[in-house]
């Protein structure tokens, strides 16, 4: 995340002069720096010139929105700066906003206070003449109030980085299908071409033969160097050893994750799918693949749910160096006991080892889906902790994103039946208003979980991306939400013009 940067972009004008523009300059640079050495703050923060004139402005805009590196941009009003300054510019810039309404002094010197000093820090009505700005011009943008020295400020404005990294990784994204979704299965469905018009991302299908290919020509020395790391990091059940009855098994397993890997490489693809209903010539159904590799970063998607796949690497780009991790997921079975209902979440193999702090075992057993021979997978459970459950869903003339506060929980009880990996969670604020508010959304069966993100990193790109963010949490009423995606219906609609 140090590679791009967002810009700190400081207003005035120039009626105040030269001395009071440089102090402005020395500030704004004192507190991008003090924002760029914030842990807090992912991305590198770089501070620009003081804003004086409208040209000006539309330049740093026009260079912000041209300019790979930059994801965002965080604008602060020293002084006071005229609005109409701002028009140009601001109609210009085609990168995320961040609002700060800060000051440089904490506490007023109030016995000091004259009106040099009131000249210079003008930030709590300069702001309001900002933000009047975006309001008329529609500018979404996140508004974080509060000193630059805050802690809670530089959280915040991390949290926005974040997702601004998210937004720029969908601009650059490339997902590769491997056969179609599942058949008969409406929600994996989805308009390909408004995904890329509003979010940028690509995704296109190739030949499941094709990967079957690549899986043949596997680097057999490639595929022994993922064999050292396999009985390193887990657990491998003796059936699986080198010399042991079905170890061709696991180097089946591991030929599919070198052949998949190097087919995701050479085309550039961050994220890919499959289906268990074509699955051509390759060995087994990628199962231990599938869940190293999104251990690597990778987005994925089972049954050719490409939604899902395009949220589980957006998460994880934007969970970068936070504790936990992001995993496909489905919403599977209910424990519906009245005094401690929670859910089951796990899918046929592939969930993604960074949502444990365990151990997994690595085990092969028989799926009975998909017509070939036992798939290896690794087993476990996810570490218990609050986390977020997000889908995402076509509604025909635009997309909704829908969201759960969870929190994962132990299971009642040991689960050796159940050889697959899983989480088991209680959705916030409870069972019952947490499924009946989901499936009022239509929300999908399958999910982007994450143990590492909270609900404000959605929302920031939610609002970024200009979808729909139907969140449900601790505070949900199920009438009231029912109410909210009426509205919503309204001002998408209108939002989106004629």
């Amino acid at each position: 995340m140090r590679e791009v940067e967002v810009w700190l972009v400081p207003g005035s004008q120039a009626m105040y002069g030269d001395r009071i523009l440089a102090a402005v300059k020395d500030h704004a640079e004192e507190i991008g720096r003090a924002l760029d050495s914030s842990a807090a703050i992912p991305v590198r923060v770089v501070t620009k010139p003081v804003m004086v004139s409208a040209e000006s402005i539309r330049e740093i805009c026009i260079d912000a929105s041209r300019t790979p590196q930059c994801i965002g941009v965080i604008a602060w009003m020293h002084t006071f700066s005229p609005a109409k300054l701002w028009i140009a510019g601001l109609q210009a810039l085609r990168k995320p906003m961040l609002h700060l309404h800060t000051q440089y002094n904490r506490d007023l010197p109030w016995g000091e206070i004259d009106m040099d000093f009131m000249n210079l820090n003008q930030s709590a009505h300069g702001d309001r003449e900002f933000g009047f700005m975006e309001t008329r011009l529609r500018i979404a943008r996140k508004t974080v109030v509060g000193h630059w020295q805050d802690p809670d400020v530089a959280e915040r404005i991390g949290t926005w980085a974040r997702a601004a990294m998210g937004l720029h990784e969908g601009r650059n994204l490339k997902v590769a299908r491997f056969g179609d979704n599942m058949r008969q299965v409406a929600v994996t469905e989805g308009d390909k071409v408004e995904a890329q018009i509003q979010l940028g991302l690509e995704v296109n299908t190739w030949p499941v033969n094709e990967l079957a290919d690549a899986v043949a020509a596997s680097d057999e020395a490639a595929v022994d160097r993922e064999l050292e790391a396999v009985l390193d990091e887990y657990r491998v059940v003796p059936d699986l050893l080198p010399g042991a009855p079905r170890h061709d098994a696991l180097r089946d397993a591991l030929r599919i994750q070198v052949g998949l890997e190097s087919l995701l490489e050479s085309g550039g693809f961050s994220a890919f799918t499959d289906s268990f209903e074509d699955l051509g010539a390759l060995p087994q159904l990628p199962g231990l693949a599938v869940q190293r590799l999104m251990a690597k970063g990778y987005g994925f998607g089972g049954e050719g749910d490409w939604k899902t796949a395009v949220l589980v690497r957006l998460l994880k780009v934007m969970s970068e160096g936070l504790p936990g991790g992001t995993s496909f997921m489905e919403d599977y079975t209910y424990h519906l006991a009245a005094e401690d209902p929670r859910a089951l979440g796990a899918h046929m193999l592939e969930v993604c080892p960074s949502i444990t702090e365990d151990k997994p075992s690595c085990e092969i057993h028989p799926l009975w889906i998909g017509g070939k021979p036992d798939p290896v997978r690794l087993v476990f459970n996810a570490t218990p902790g609050p986390a977020v459950g997000i889908g995402m869903l076509d509604l025909g003339t635009r997309f909704r994103f829908v969201l759960d506060e969870l929190d994962v929980v132990p299971p009642l009880d040991d689960l050796p039946k159940l050889p697959v990996a899983r989480a088991v969670w209680k959705p916030r604020p409870d069972m019952k208003t947490a499924a009946e508010c989901w499936l009022s959304a239509g929300g999908p069966h399958h999910m982007a979980l994450s143990t590492a993100l909270r609900r404000e990193h959605l929302e920031d790109f939610a609002e970024m991306a200009g979808i729909e963010l139907a969140a449900i949490g601790a505070d949900t009423r199920a009438r009231d939400f029912r109410n909210e995606l009426r509205w919503n219906q309204v001002y998408f609609h209108l939002a989106m013009g004629v």
